[in-house]
């Protein structure tokens, strides 16, 4: 498939459906509700058919799922207040299905409903992406080296997309500045993380397009960053390691992209240096080794020529439809559930097979269950309870 094709996908083979009817303030309204993540909104959305239905839906959906206390929806003018003040500082809003989001992160399963831009959107509807991801405390020789291929990446008509964290991150923005680069951050959109790379935030803004999921005046924080690397792998056709520990957040953005299907790239190191056993990991895992720009090159234009639905379908998905349930089926699929869980996450697959409980049961219990705070999702499309939950006593 030509690059151009890529980029002009069809917005039908998108895994949910499109937000661009939506209002704007009814959709931040409804992911920026406690409990409320981006699996569940599309649920919500697939569920009620709009934002406004969903969100009269929540205190009762949340009190069948157990919840003592009503959960109260994200206000509209919090919304509001959010919406004004992302566009006072020089960004804007951009939701799931419009033109102008990004078309690959169309295609995982999480994908954010909304995100929030500062500069040009132009560059990714323009060119492929690359995610280049790294170090923190890299190496002087693994920072000049992601700076060289940043460069040659964007000189062979490539978007380069990072982190914006210290090390190999900052440097890969550094070597694309020239021809464009996307920075993900963990925080809101106005809130540089961390502090010294302001200046290079603000070239970034300038040439390229910062994106953040989060609200506006947020402080990144240890759960927003995996959020942020599912962002960085999911909007690119491949990720570059090239410098990380084992159990860096650079594996896991690699984790994501493997999820998705995408490309894994990584730079082969000295098995003495603790920064590069990851990369030697990724690669005897399958990963593409990396010794110039063209092995990436010739790597991206093999994936594609896969089919779309090949390349870009999520590698798990459910999408149940949504109808009429008995209360009573409903109570004892809970209690089947829940008896199921634990704080150890487990896969929707494994729940539907071992509870023999069709799909559709199993999804609207576990939403009542998330909207009561008393479930979490996890990566690979797993689910656990947010604490251990004593049986239910026999009468």
């Amino acid at each position: 498939m030509s690059s151009a094709k890529a980029r002009e996908a069809d917005i039908s083979m998108m895994t949910y459906p499109s937000l661009a009817n939506e209002k704007l303030v009814d959709v931040v309204r409804l992911i920026r509700t406690n409990n409320v993540g981006p699996v569940t909104f599309f649920q919500l959305m697939r569920r009620f058919g709009s934002a406004s239905k969903a969100l009269a839906a929540l205190p009762e959906l949340s009190s069948r799922g157990g919840r003592k206390q009503t959960l109260m929806p994200y206000t509209e003018e919090q919304a509001l207040k959010e919406i004004e003040a992302a566009q006072s500082f020089g960004a804007y809003m951009i939701m799931y299905g419009t033109p102008e989001y990004p078309k690959l992160l169309h295609h995982i399963p999480d994908a954010p409903p909304v995100i929030t831009v500062s500069g040009s959107t132009q560059v990714w509807q323009e060119k492929e992406s690359i995610a280049m991801v790294g170090a923190r405390n890299a190496s002087a020789n693994g920072c000049q080296l992601a700076h060289k291929l940043a460069r040659e990446l964007g000189e062979h008509g490539l978007l380069v997309t990072s982190g914006l964290a210290r090390g190999i991150d900052s440097f890969a923005h550094k070597g694309a500045l020239a021809t464009g680069t996307v920075g993900v951050i963990a925080g809101g959109i106005d809130n540089i993380y961390p502090p010294e790379n302001a200046p290079l935030y603000q070239q970034i803004r300038e040439s390229g397009a910062i994106i953040s999921e989060q609200s506006f005046g947020s402080l990144p924080y240890s759960g927003s960053f995996p959020g942020r690397n599912r962002i960085i792998a999911g909007m690119s056709m491949g990720t570059l390691v090239v410098e990380a520990s084992p159990k860096s957040g650079s594996l896991i953005t690699a984790r994501f992209a493997l999820e998705n299907n995408r490309e894994v790239f990584a730079i082969p190191g000295s098995p003495l240096d603790p920064r590069s056993k990851g990369c030697n990991q990724l690669i005897k895992q399958g990963a593409i080794l990396v010794e110039s720009v063209e092995d990436i090159v010739h790597g991206i234009a093999h994936l594609r020529s896969r089919r779309m639905e090949e390349s870009l379908t999520p590698a798990f998905h459910h999408e149940p439809s949504f109808s009429q349930q008995d209360d009573n089926e409903l109570q004892e699929a809970r209690r089947l559930i829940i008896q199921k869980l634990g704080i150890t996450p487990v896969g929707i697959d494994v729940l539907i097979e071992q509870s023999q409980i069709p799909a559709q049961t199993v999804a609207i219990v576990l939403l009542e269950l998330e909207l009561a705070g008393r479930l979490r999702r996890a990566a690979g499309n797993k689910v656990a309870l947010t604490e251990v939950e004593e049986p239910a006593s026999a009468a």
